[in-house]
């Protein structure tokens, strides 16, 4: 299946790459500095005035309970459809870790995605989400939004019928009229178990929606403005909430930006761009090391991905779990580890394998971006979720002829990987549930001043978004990281991290960008 990349930080690795892999994404096991102080039960919200059918969402008392390692966890009531508050409600499920030192407020985070749990973020990768002086000054708060992972979710399909989804081939020629009706038949079939297994909820998980329950979600915790974390997609949900509540920003830091004013079709072409560039970086490292499975220059090495991807596509490597690896699956295991340079060297062991004809370790990385366990089950529905919101939040058009001229501008911005992201409208087109907005700058005019994180050689969310973002909002400040990688906070070195944290502890904005 042909699809735009997520935009979101990579956090919980599969359970077969973890060993390898959780030193080289930054995942750590670090005892707090702090013993945390005792845990409120209960939070008192805000005396705010709202509308009368708002009134019982924000005046909900949020009552919580011991969930492990000093983490406690509640659940949060929110309108199913804001512009109706008696239509129903979903539920909004929460976790947090207290301050353990001085406690400034309530810190909300976001991983990503969309789709990306922002629960387990904070439960299973605290420290790799925030570092030991936002943990002492503020309660960490990681939640899911709506449509995500423990909140009321996207159903759609068992895992048998998301393997075929998600690694199922196509019989016919790619490009060609046929392969275009295999895959909308395919979308559109998903699109259907979405519609069925979800119900009205569906139509109601739109970052806008999103962005309201994080405002009811700041008035319940008890803080009159909002102190938020977002990383990639959560760049975007962060900067909606200031437009839709400027006064309310108290501070807000976007770590690896999205441009709210790009197309579906310009995000497809600009990470294919971004991803093609990380690629001939890795290459370019590889080739300098040891134990390299390239040889010759950067251009021979990308010379032979482009031969094994179109290799893979027309002859799949089938393996010893009987799965086929075709090229939409080996670009997503080959995306994977592009995510962060630490992990390049088993990228490398990826590749050799997959050179020599062994599929295994590919579909290993591709299940953990994925979320696909061992046994065949799925650890979350960050997929199904990531679907759900983008095809309500952009546009999509799925005539051949328009299709094919956009994939010859992919093509042409990544030559290598290019062909295997393109078409990616197809998904959403047919969708059950349109989109109804407009995409368009975000300026949140009298908001407080918000912090910008940009990594000039992010694949997923490149340096430009950052740039564009920063000057959009009306109080954007940029925050630049020289270097690699997806996102930079807590991920790159002490010019970012203390940049982000003296903005959200004591509300320092750097005079200019630092240029970490």
């Amino acid at each position: 299946m042909s699809r735009r990349t997520r935009t979101r930080t990579v956090t919980v690795l599969a359970t077969t790459l973890a060993a390898a892999l959780a030193v080289t994404m930054g995942l750590s096991a670090c005892v707090p500095l702090f013993l945390p102080q005792q845990a409120r039960s209960t939070s008192s919200p805000t005396t705010e005035k709202v509308s009368a059918d708002l009134e019982p969402f924000y005046s909900q008392v949020l009552k919580w309970k011991d969930c492990g390692s000093g983490l406690q966890c509640t659940t949060a009531s929110a309108p199913l459809d804001w512009a109706d508050p008696a239509a129903g409600t979903v539920d909004l499920a929460l976790v947090r870790h207290p301050a353990s030192g001085s406690r400034v407020g309530s810190l909300l985070v976001n991983p990503g995605g969309p789709g990306g749990s922002g629960y387990d973020f904070v439960k299973d990768s605290l420290d790799y989400a925030t570092d030991a002086k936002l943990q002492a000054g503020f309660d960490i708060v990681g939640f899911d939004p709506r449509g995500v992972g423990r909140s009321s979710a996207v159903k759609c399909y068992q895992p048998a019928q998301m393997d075929q989804y998600l690694y199922g081939l196509t019989t016919a020629a790619r490009g060609t009229d046929a392969w275009i009706q295999e895959l909308e038949t395919a979308s559109a079939d998903f699109g259907a178990a979405c519609a069925k297994n979800t119900g009205a909820l569906l139509g109601q998980v739109d970052t806008v929606s999103a962005a309201r329950d994080l405002d009811l979600l700041r008035a319940a915790l008890g803080d009159k403005k909002l102190s938020y974390l977002g990383y990639s997609y959560g760049t975007f949900l962060g900067a909606t909430y200031a437009d839709l509540y400027p006064g309310k920003v108290g501070r807000l830091a976007l770590d690896g930006a999205l441009d709210p004013s790009t197309s579906n079709a310009e995000v497809t072409r600009v990470q294919a761009t971004g991803f093609e560039n990380a690629l001939r970086a890795y290459l370019a490292d590889c080739l300098d090391g040891a134990k390299c499975p390239f040889d010759g220059t950067v251009d021979d090495a990308m010379s032979t991905i482009g031969s094994l991807l179109a290799s893979v596509d027309a002859s799949p490597i089938t393996a010893t779990d009987g799965r086929k690896l075709g090229a939409n699956t080996l670009l997503t295991a080959i995306i994977y580890p592009l995510y962060q340079a630490e992990a390049w060297p088993n990228l490398s062991e990826m590749f050799t394998t997959v050179l020599q004809g062994d599929a295994d370790a590919a579909f290993q990385f591709a299940d953990g971006y994925n979320g696909r366990n061992k046994d065949g089950s799925y650890r979350d529905n960050s997929t199904e979720a990531f679907m759900a919101i983008n095809c309500v939040d952009y546009s999509y058009n799925d005539d051949p002829a328009a299709m094919r001229a956009q994939a010859a501008q992919i093509e042409a911005a990544a030559p290598v990987i290019g062909k295997y992201m393109a078409f990616g409208d197809i998904g959403c087109a047919n969708w059950p549930h349109t989109f109804t907005g407009q995409r368009t700058q975000i300026h949140a005019t009298g908001a407080a001043p918000i912090l910008v994180v940009g990594t000039t050689n992010d694949p997923a969310t490149p340096y430009v978004w950052a740039k564009n973002l920063a000057g959009q909002l009306d109080s954007g400040h940029l925050v630049t990281y020289t270097g690699e990688g997806h996102t930079a906070y807590n991920k790159s070195n002490a010019c970012v991290n203390n940049a982000v944290d003296d903005f959200l502890l004591k509300g320092t904005v750097p005079a200019t960008d630092p240029r970490c």
